[in-house]
């Protein structure tokens, strides 16, 4: 057993009574039990907490959440890159973020209706296999009082965020995250998200960022940026997808400098990091914020016209070193399937079209739902950030088209394969804190992510020696291997590598 904390592992057995957990020490042969798994010479340790997951809407239409259970994940943190989908007023302003986020975080088939984040939460709760916790993302907090316009907030529509905010983290959001590379939350200043971050540093959150990448030299800018904010906020700050922008050798300490300084200077600061060098979302991200200025209905305008796709033409850059290494998924219309998987240059090639135009009439074409995979970070420098203290494993994974990100299916295995087993650089009891008790603690949920008497019985079992991801490019659904059982809430939900189609996720709130 590996309680979560780091400590070394010993040799228990784990009671599961109701939706709660007992540590037993010696022989148990005489004790009743429903069930008994026998799980010697495997791991029993706390599930896995994804400190950034894309699984807002499409946990709705598939709440066995298959790909990610089946690693061992028991808890999802949603609402992250400054997208949630509460609180928002107007059903119109829900299905415009929904509509202009289709390219990751999908368009559900669900009739359910919300409002406020606590009505969100409760679509959730008991509906889905895994636990849901919920990040307030800035993108409905401007939606409810800006609106879809690329300008600054005034005074008055300030404190009508500030109340957004509040009454979120009281129904209870953990905090609030940013995804500065997406309107309309990209359209904050640094000020505005200084005074967010000080509202939510007095409720007792932390501030969960996607830096603004455009920023400054687009390196180490970004980076400074999210810093000044919790400086001047005093928020707890969690970078997330930190090594994003590393493409060589040498600039990882560069970043470490940065955080490693500020939290030698008393910040508190975290960061998460996927075990690939693939970065996936939805393909509108290459073309320039003004395009979207005015929210989804105008983006297809844009794009419909001459004039302004001549001066994309110019702005647009692929998000990977070349036009070959971003390939294209999650097509709906049966004449575009052909393209599921192809790169960006493939599918110009085939169209005679330059990529710009490419992208911009599918995008036309499927309704803005265009996502992609792509080849953006360096490789070798990936097992630097993992072995980090302050880093946790977060997946971003985008579970949407038929070629989705590795992380999807294989994140958690990837992780625990490649750092221990492979390479050798962690301890199998700080790998699992790292996705247990490390992203507890960042939440500030107490009876989750460690294996102690009388905290709820999220547990998982696996091999050790086995563990591995099986995706590729030509399967990237392929489920893993060595996850033997996950239980969540006291529930058997992976019974020997299988769904038992039980759905006992909880929502979990901030207290």
């Amino acid at each position: 057993m590996i309680d979560g904390t780091g400590a070394p592992a010993i040799y228990a057995s784990v009671a599961v009574e109701g939706d709660r957990l007992r540590i037993l020490r010696g022989d148990v042969s005489d004790l009743k039990a429903t069930r008994r798994i026998d799980a010697s010479g495997k791991v029993v340790c706390p599930g896995f907490i994804d400190i950034h997951a894309h699984s807002s809407l499409v946990i709705l239409d598939e709440p066995e959440h298959m790909p990610k259970v089946h690693q061992g994940v028991t808890t999802e943190v949603i609402g992250i890159d400054g997208v949630s989908y509460a609180p928002l007023r107007r059903e119109s302003d829900r299905k415009d973020l929904i509509w202009i986020n289709s390219g990751f975080d999908g368009s559900p088939s669900t009739s359910a209706t919300w409002s406020s984040l606590s009505e969100y939460l409760d679509v959730f709760d008991r509906s889905v296999a895994v636990n849901i916790a919920t990040m307030v993302g800035n993108s409905p907090l401007r939606v409810g009082s800006v609106g879809w316009d690329m300008r600054q907030a005034t005074a008055p529509e300030m404190d009508v965020q500030l109340g957004l905010l509040r009454e979120a983290i009281g129904e209870g959001a953990f905090g609030l995250s940013t995804g500065l590379d997406y309107p309309p939350g990209a359209y904050a200043d640094t000020d505005e998200l200084v005074a967010l971050s000080k509202e939510t540093a007095k409720l007792g959150g932390f501030y969960h960022t996607h830096v603004r990448y455009t920023l400054g030299d687009r390196f180490l800018d970004p980076f400074r940026e999210a810093l000044e904010i919790g400086e001047r906020s005093e928020v707890p700050v969690h970078l997330t997808h930190l090594c994003r922008l590393v493409t060589n050798p040498g600039e990882a300490d560069r970043i470490f400098e940065l955080v490693d300084n500020a939290r030698a200077g008393g910040m508190d600061i975290t960061f998460d990091m996927f075990p690939y060098p693939y970065g996936p979302t939805k393909i509108l991200i290459m073309f320039p914020q003004w395009i979207q200025d005015g929210g989804p209905a105008n983006i297809l305008k844009v794009l419909k016209d001459g004039e302004a796709r001549e001066r994309i033409r110019g702005e647009v850059v692929p998000l990977a070193k070349d036009w070959d290494h971003i390939w294209m998924t999650n097509f709906k219309r049966p004449e575009n399937k052909k393209y599921e998987g192809l790169s960006v240059a493939a599918v110009s090639e085939g169209r005679g079209l330059h990529p710009v135009d490419t992208m911009s009439e599918l995008l036309i074409e499927e309704n803005l739902g265009v996502s992609f995979v792509g080849e953006v970070i360096d490789e070798d420098t990936l097992p630097d950030f993992m072995a980090h203290p302050l880093y946790m494993v977060g997946s971003d994974a985008v579970m949407i088209g038929d070629f989705p990100s590795p992380m999807a299916y294989g994140c958690y295995p990837m992780f625990l394969s490649m750092m221990v087993r492979k390479d050798g650089r962690m301890r199998l009891e700080d790998a699992i804190r790292k996705m247990t008790s490390g992203p507890a603690q960042r939440l500030g949920i107490h009876d989750r992510g460690i294996l102690r008497d009388g905290l709820f019985a999220d547990l998982v079992v696996f091999d050790a020696d086995v563990i591995k991801p099986n995706v590729s490019r030509d399967d990237p659904k392929a489920l893993s291997d060595g996850v033997d059982y996950v239980i969540v809430n006291g529930t058997l939900v992976i019974d020997q590598g299988r769904h038992t189609g039980a759905l006992p996720g909880r929502a979990l709130r901030k207290v």
